[in-house]
């Protein structure tokens, strides 16, 4: 295992699998300016490390996140409390969230499958962090709220963008409009979440187990396969259709796909090299 750094994050490798942990537990795992711009270096490191097949976010701590840590970004965000609203400053506000998008984009457009764990407190940025990802499962004792509303501002990062296609329209408004927290089994029941799991070390040991079933089958088809659902979002079926031929006839023949036969052939699991 390999351990590495950053001021917000903690990166633990255990290939086939890379464990991203929000590291600020003192602060619940609030995002402040770290949070928001360490995060594309660290996946895009991980995208390029052929030894991860799969990555899980997790929080250190007692939470998942508690979500954006407003009075740290106050420090980077001067234009909030910019009393004269002209356009150049407006011009600069719009550049910043969209940096600020990057940290929950990077994840979504990351070729490795993006598991989150989420325990305790999952709010507003957390949330946003999450549903970035590919799939979300949860101990007992989470909690989820589209916070926002509630403090004035709009999500600007992308859960507005991303939960109707998890939840469905009429729940994502819900979520959005009332910023009320759900428990954890509410957001099964609303398909948030894919499972709930008792407490914090069962998740943590069920997600190793559903990355390790991820990272056995062929990198190059669950890769491909993550590129197929990103790029239905939004199509219609016959634009998803041309879109998964190309993706098709561009990964076969492969390696992976030759093992696959003589594993069957053999009688027994392949052994994926992802080329």
């Amino acid at each position: 295992m390999t351990t590495t750094s950053y001021e917000f994050y903690s990166i633990e490798k255990k290939p086939p699998i890379a464990w991203v942990y929000l590291n600020r537990p003192e602060k619940k795992n609030a995002m402040n300016p770290p949070a928001w711009l360490e995060a594309p270096h660290v996946f895009e490191s991980l995208d390029n490390d052929a030894d991860v097949r799969c990555i899980v976010i997790s929080g250190k701590g007692s939470c998942f996140s508690a979500g954006i840590d407003l009075m740290a970004m106050a420090t980077v965000l001067p234009e909030l409390m910019e009393q004269n609203q002209k356009g150049g400053i407006k011009w600069k506000l719009i550049e910043k969230i969209r940096q600020f998008q990057e940290t929950m984009t990077c994840i979504e457009q990351c070729r490795k499958p993006v598991i989150a764990a989420i325990h305790g407190y999952c709010i507003g940025a957390g949330l946003d962090m999450a549903t970035a990802c590919d799939i979300r499962i949860c101990s007992q004792d989470a909690t989820f709220s589209l916070k926002e509303a509630a403090v004035g501002i709009v999500a600007d990062v992308g859960s507005l963008q991303r939960i109707p296609h998890i939840v469905g329209q009429g729940i994502a408004r819900e979520l959005a409009y009332t910023a009320k927290l759900i428990s954890a089994q509410r957001a099964k029941e609303i398909l948030l979440v894919n499972e709930i799991f008792p407490d914090h070390h069962t998740l943590m040991q069920e997600t190793e187990k559903m990355a390790i079933d991820i990272s056995e089958n062929s990198p190059l088809a669950v890769q491909a396969s993550k590129m197929v659902l990103n790029f239905g979002i939004g199509k219609s079926i016959e634009e998803g259709l041309q879109f998964v031929s190309s993706v098709s006839a561009n990964i076969i023949p492969s390696d992976d796909f030759m093992e696959a036969i003589m594993a069957f052939s053999q009688n027994r699991k392949p052994k994926f090299s992802g080329k």
